[in-house]
């Protein structure tokens, strides 16, 4: 898996893992496109839908959570309902508490990537809030979907 030279190069081949996400009718904004905010959302889902399913992330009990420090996002074309959305995701950076993830929204099955962004998780301790290392079977998890030289 390589890395696109520009978030607008990005292909899905660049992301080895793809979330299929439906757009709802409530997420098109008046201009008849869906809001820029929706976009953060769908980032949101994807990360975290992937921890939970491989059995990394336990949003009610779990001791570890992530909380995001910081995110962003670039817009190259519009989304609107009905489109069918296909999210990659892939790991650039895994740290000793943090975990920066990379992700490409794609409409349909067009090839050109619609919106690229980031999303950066520090890993806390649910009661303190204070930062812990990544849990060793979540690294497990993210590795398999890491580019190469993401963990340092």
């Amino acid at each position: 898996m390589s890395q696109p030279t520009t978030p607008r190069d990005a292909t899905r081949a660049d992301f080895p893992h793809l979330a299929e996400i439906p757009t709802r009718w409530m997420d098109n904004d008046l201009y008849g496109h869906v809001n820029n905010v929706t976009y953060y959302s769908y980032f949101d889902t994807a990360v975290n839908a992937f921890l939970i399913e491989r059995g990394v992330l336990d949003i009610h009990g779990g001791e570890t959570v992530g909380f995001v420090v910081e995110s962003g996002c670039s817009y190259f074309a519009p989304i609107a309902f009905p489109d069918r959305l296909q999210v990659g995701l892939r790991v650039a950076r895994i740290g000793s508490s943090s975990v920066r993830y990379e992700l490409g929204i794609f409409r349909n099955d067009e090839p050109a990537v619609c919106a690229a962004g980031h999303f950066v998780h520090v890993y806390v301790d649910r009661r303190s809030t204070r930062p812990v290392k990544v849990p060793e079977p979540m690294r497990a998890v993210l590795r398999t979907i890491a580019l190469a030289g993401a963990e340092g």
